[in-house]
């Protein structure tokens, strides 16, 4: 049974799908591709679905996210959906005050500063997210052999957002938080660890077959604060979905310097943007994990994407290479695919790919 008292979704055998051979350190008969954000603003059937529907009241709509996660599958053909969703939407259905302004991003009423705004923040009830989970299961029953990836941001990431109130270049409340008062960033990070883990206890009893724990931010820190301020919390949640047995993604943005870090909070494929190439990011997580299997995905650059064909076959080629360092890899990109993109260019990676 879950927390909300429904049964579990009984697990789809998917043994032979290429994501999920990958995820184990093997070498599946074809490259898996997908892409972050492949569900989502640069296909125009999204943005017909989505043209007056505000973001988190489609994420919690069952029916329109089920739709929008298939929307790049049937498109593209690729080897994984990714839940339609986005990092805020557990702190959304947990009841902070917040919205994501198009055009700026998400935008919090009133930012978390000190101890009491930490001890004020609400606890995510898991039937507050049932609309997900519902979402979840419409998808188990359409996806056939293709997995579906679970989502939710990372504590830092999250926390990020709560301090500064938005969107943020310099991350300097956070980092002044996290320095000046390290038991209420603790806290804090702890507190959103809990909320991290039970959204997405929520999602893998309703039957995602991988889930993926995203940091946009962690980049801002330098190693010492990431292993000092961070790392205890996303090993925290990583830790606490051990027991599905579920492959876990870790991402970050611009977390190059930090992989040897990130690799030893516990997950099964560490994703790599654009910014370090995939042969020496299999160096640096290997020489952290000696003794397990290094399995990367990523990583071009989503801008090379408008820069015509020739230009991205020739990217494509030598990310396929130099994934090769790795036990296994999984072709995405180092971030999320650019509204700009032509759809159709997404369509020749993935031939691409499974024609290696």
């Amino acid at each position: 049974m879950t927390k909300t008292g429904a049964p579990a979704t009984p697990r789809r055998l998917l043994p032979d799908a290429p994501l999920l051979v990958a995820a184990r350190g093997e070498r599946p008969n074809r490259l898996p591709v997908w892409f972050m954000r492949q569900a989502g603003r640069s296909l125009p059937e999204y943005r017909e679905l989505r043209a007056e529907q505000p973001m988190l009241q489609a994420c919690m709509t069952p029916e329109l996210a089920c739709e929008i996660t298939l929307q790049p599958v049937r498109r593209y053909g690729v080897d994984a959906a990714i839940l339609f969703s986005d990092i805020m939407v557990p702190l959304h259905a947990a009841g902070v005050g917040l919205d994501i302004v198009p055009g700026t991003g998400p935008v919090v009423d009133s930012p978390v500063r000190n101890a009491s705004d930490v001890m004020a923040l609400p606890v995510l009830d898991p039937d507050a997210v049932e609309p997900v989970a519902a979402a979840v299961r419409l998808l188990v029953a359409e996806l056939g052999q293709t997995p579906l990836i679970g989502f939710a941001g990372a504590p830092f990431t999250l926390a990020s957002y709560l301090v500064e109130g938005g969107p943020s270049r310099h991350h300097e409340r956070t980092k002044a938080l996290m320095h000046s008062e390290p038991e209420v960033w603790h806290a804090l990070l702890g507190r959103l660890a809990e909320l991290t883990l039970t959204f997405l206890g929520v999602q893998a009893a309703a039957g995602v077959d991988a889930v993926q724990l995203f940091d946009s931010w962690a980049g801002v820190l330098s190693e010492r604060d990431y292993r000092q301020f961070v790392l205890p919390h996303s090993a925290w949640v990583l830790a606490g979905l051990a027991g599905t047995g579920l492959p876990r993604i870790h991402f970050g943005v611009g977390t190059g310097e930090l992989l040897g870090a990130m690799v030893q909070a516990g997950a099964d494929v560490v994703g790599v943007d654009w910014r370090i190439s995939l042969d020496v990011a299999a160096q640096r997580v290997r020489a952290a994990r000696p003794h397990g299997t290094t399995v990367l995905q990523g990583n071009l650059d989503p801008a090379i994407l408008l820069a015509g064909w020739p230009a991205v076959e020739r990217e494509v080629r030598r990310v396929i290479t130099e994934g090769g360092a790795a036990d296994a890899h999984v072709l995405n990109l180092g971030h999320g695919v650019l509204p700009e993109t032509d759809p159709d260019m997404l369509t020749r990676i993935v031939e691409l790919a499974h024609s290696r």
